[in-house]
């Protein structure tokens, strides 16, 4: 791939833009076809070339490519491969993803389009895994690319405990980070375990990168009061790199100039170019495994409508899992519209985590709340939940520490490298394993 790749403000509409998509699309249709998968699927000496021949294909699915476990889509030879990943996905089956390294120019560019901007001046945090899974090194790779300095804080790992993250954090005045949402909550508690105040004693933060699972509004908010730092939202997953990002009006724009978006409705079996369904993704730009109408069975919004940024990209509401609930009495509950009522409660109340059970006849919710405000806070999410989703409720407010357990907070473990000799008095049933 030698041509230079698609930079924001190149069109000046939507539709201009999806008419540059005809010439990239042709050429991944042919790369796609040196692919074992995609070579049988085209199943003729001609592989698909526009769209209408493209509106012809079978989607590509998830289980298509544990299917094709390990390089049954490899379109290059192996020795052009950069680097190896597999999704996270819950499958017991793994799913297989590779680029190239002009693979991984697109994938870096792509991430790094955030609005607040990522600078040589900045320190960013990674806080997602350095594993199988792409995010943690494709954050790496987008901050290198725009010259920033590098924290790899990794997930949850021996070497990097939540506190070592808050010293970080504070000490090496990081600027940005890369985590999950649900992580930047967990480092407030874990700030104030350890004598800080999020809000204040981290003023060289100024916005934290978030993505991995749905986000509502009132978390959101929540999060960015907490460090008093902007959240900017991302979207992408291992099997695409980065797919959507956030412009400066706080929505999210579908990168549709490296990739082409359908939205399928699995009730109908139509697609559309808008409209409510799974999201359905053919990349324009990759050359080690093309996908071709490959449906990540995201539920999304999609739509063509303008948005004052002026980057004219189509805009993406990502509901992923939250379009799915349990039912409590005949009504269904989902987690998007319970944690939009369990964040609406007043800051002071300092809830931070919470859980639900959703039983054929009631919902169990626990919270943890500041010690003196626990009942005030049961009694609001109770009414809360009873005028909104109208089901019956029982609320238990819980101390700090009930939920997350403080050692997850605070415990700062040795990581001690593998041995095999042992002293008399030592419990040598730990040979080998770090500790």
């Amino acid at each position: 791939m030698t041509e230079p790749l698609p930079r924001l403000g190149e069109w000046n509409s939507i539709d201009e833009l999806l008419e540059s998509q005809d010439k990239p699309l042709a050429r991944t249709l042919s790369w796609a076809a040196r692919s074992p998968f995609y070579a049988a699927r085209f199943a003729s000496a001609v592989p698909p070339a526009t769209r209408e021949e493209l509106a012809a294909l079978a989607p590509t699915t998830k289980q298509d490519l544990r299917d094709a476990y390990p390089f049954g889509l490899l379109a290059v030879p192996k020795e052009k491969l950069a680097t190896y990943h597999e999704s996270s996905g819950t499958a017991g089956q793994p799913t297989p993803s590779y680029y190239t390294e002009e693979d991984w120019t697109d994938l870096a560019e792509r991430f790094a389009r955030k609005h607040v901007g990522i600078t040589p001046s900045d320190t960013l945090l990674v806080r997602t895994p350095y594993a199988l899974l792409l995010t943690g090194h494709l954050a790496h790779a987008a901050a290198r690319l725009r010259g920033a300095t590098v924290v790899p804080a990794d997930n949850r790992s021996l070497a990097t405990p939540c506190s070592r993250v808050i010293r970080a954090l504070h000490d090496l005045k990081v600027t940005l980070t890369w985590s999950m949402p649900t992580e930047c909550l967990l480092w407030a508690a874990g700030a104030r375990a350890a004598g800080y105040d999020p809000g204040t004693d981290f003023p060289a933060l100024r916005a934290l990168f978030v993505g991995g699972e749905p986000l509502t509004r009132a978390r959101r908010e929540r999060i960015a009061r907490t460090w008093n730092a902007r959240v900017v939202e991302e979207y992408g997953s291992t099997e695409t790199g980065s797919l959507a990002g956030e412009c400066p009006q706080g929505r999210l724009h579908l990168w549709a100039d490296r990739a082409l978006f359908e939205v399928f409705d699995p009730a109908t079996g139509a697609f559309s170019a808008e409209g409510a369904g799974q999201l359905v993704v053919t990349t324009l730009y990759r050359e080690a495994m093309p996908l071709v109408r490959y449906n990540l069975e995201d539920t999304v919004e999609v739509s063509h409508r303008h948005c004052p940024c002026g980057w004219h990209l189509p805009t993406v509401r990502v509901l992923g899992r939250t379009a799915f609930g349990h039912p409590v009495r005949g009504r269904t509950v989902t987690q998007h519209r319970l944690e939009e009522l369990v964040f609406g409660l007043p800051d002071a109340d300092e809830v931070l985590f919470w859980r639900a059970r959703a039983e054929p006849d009631v919902l169990r919710v626990q919270i943890e709340a500041a010690p003196d405000r626990r009942r005030g806070a049961a009694d609001r999410l109770t009414r809360a939940v009873g005028a909104e989703l109208g089901v019956p409720v029982r609320v238990e407010a819980l101390p700090p520490g009930s939920i997350v357990p403080s050692d997850v907070l605070g415990a700062m473990p040795d990581v001690v490298k593998p041995r095999s000799l042992f002293g008399p008095d030592e419990d040598w049933s730990k040979a080998l394993l770090y500790q």
